[in-house]
């Protein structure tokens, strides 16, 4: 039987979910609290509502349900008596420990990456999206698969089972990892397109921001700001999951191309790295990264953390970053306070476009602070050139001769090659 994923279902009802969180050794309520909000935020989005938590202390998970056989026993009345549909885990699950629990609790028990999941195949639109996300999917699904009868099948529809694939309930463990096998060949010609692209788009000499930052910070708000992209910008997690590249022209002249990434999140799932990490290396590969934080966020600076987290992860931690600290319209946003606290950073309101002159200014000064300023004398029939000098840096200083223009310009090393013939020494 022939692999087909399923459309999404639109489902006219809300879940009942109860959301269960660990505080292990080292760990702290607050901390387990704030994770349990963020957790609720992403059930929500997902979907569905909250209608308990039940949070225990333990030294060590229990290798068979997580939870102690007393606390699972608690946990399963509680369900019953609120007619839970669904438990959802702060902390991963293993399948075995999810087997466990959906067998003793009578319904279905996920964890925070199931849910996350699920929110990102409702918000897949183009195909490459739809393809990471299937791809995700399916390496979490693959060892979780149950043997029901003489087939193996997943459990019933909800948060955490939505998305490609969702209804076919005869599935074979080997066409999974056959499926797995075709979707990451196409996701590899995708990237060997985007490769393609960039390799234009160096020779063009076109340098690259890109907008990373912590899910709902404002990423597709400040690309529209920034380029008057017109994108859809949603005040909800995981709005944007596929990257959109925009031009935008600075105060000198040049022209730098902007994209907008998906956002992350702490504990962004594995899955979900390795899914998009074509779409990801617009971030490794770019000249400089525009770090878009929510300064309205109470946690602005855990959230800094967990993008740079992230970044580690897929081998961007080294590329130049400017802090930039959103939302400075919203009331009671420290915007302002963490800019002041950030050296180099700078604060806006990519909504009201208050302070965007100076991220725009600001974003210049980090492209051009590895340039080298060259003299370059360019014949005046050579329109061309003037205009490429003007394109790939920033034209400091013009003057006229008899037969030529005599340009000052902050190139970077690259682009200071490739006009070595007209520089003067």
């Amino acid at each position: 039987m022939t692999y087909i994923p399923s459309t999404l279902i639109e489902r006219t009802f809300r879940e009942k979910i109860v959301l269960v969180g660990v505080i292990f050794p080292g760990d702290t309520a607050e901390s387990l609290d704030r994770q349990m909000d963020e957790l609720a935020l992403l059930v929500d989005t997902a979907g569905a509502d909250v209608v308990a938590r039940v949070v225990q202390r333990r030294d060590v998970p229990d290798p068979a349900t997580f939870l102690g056989s007393g606390k699972v026993d608690e946990l399963r009345e509680i369900c019953l008596a609120l007619d839970a549909d669904t438990v959802v885990f702060e902390h991963a699950l293993s399948p075995a420990q999810q087997r466990n629990l959906e067998k003793i609790l009578g319904r279905t028990a996920i964890d925070r990456t199931a849910v996350i999941l699920d929110i990102f195949a409702q918000n897949a639109r183009t195909p490459e999206g739809k393809a990471q996300v299937e791809l995700a999917l399916l390496e979490y699904r693959l060892p979780r698969l149950r043997r029901a009868g003489g087939s193996l099948s997943q459990q019933a529809g909800g948060i955490g089972t939505r998305g490609p694939g969702e209804t076919q309930l005869e599935v074979d463990r080997r066409r999974l990892v056959q499926r797995i096998h075709r979707i990451r060949a196409e996701l590899r010609h995708i990237d060997r397109t985007r490769g393609t692209q960039r390799r234009g788009r160096e020779r063009g000499r076109l340098r690259e921001v890109t907008l990373v930052g912590y899910t709902n910070s404002g990423k597709s708000s400040m690309l529209n700001a920034l380029t008057n992209a017109g994108v859809v910008a949603e005040n909800r997690l995981f709005a944007t999951l596929d990257p959109r590249t925009r031009q935008c022209s600075l105060p000198g002249g040049e022209t730098v191309l902007v994209t907008d990434t998906v956002g992350f999140i702490s504990n962004l799932p594995h899955e979900l790295v390795e899914a998009f990490m074509s779409t990801l290396k617009s971030v490794q590969l770019a000249d400089l990264l525009v770090h878009v934080v929510d300064g309205s966020s109470e946690h602005a600076e855990r959230q800094i953390a967990a993008v740079h987290d992230v970044l580690s992860e897929i081998g961007a931690r080294e590329v130049p970053e400017l802090l930039v600290f959103n939302k400075a319209d919203v009331a009671g946003s420290r915007a302002r306070e963490l800019a002041e606290r950030h050296a180099g950073s700078v604060w806006v309101s990519a909504l009201t476009h208050e302070n965007l002159d100076a991220l725009v200014g600001a974003v210049g000064e980090a492209l051009r602070s590895n340039d080298r300023t060259v003299i370059l004398r360019v014949p005046l029939e050579r329109g061309d050139v003037i205009a490429a000098a003007h394109r790939e840096g920033e034209v400091l200083e013009t003057s006229t001769t008899e037969d030529a223009i005599v340009l000052t310009v902050a190139l970077d090393e690259a682009g200071a090659a490739r006009f070595a013939q007209w520089r003067m020494p």
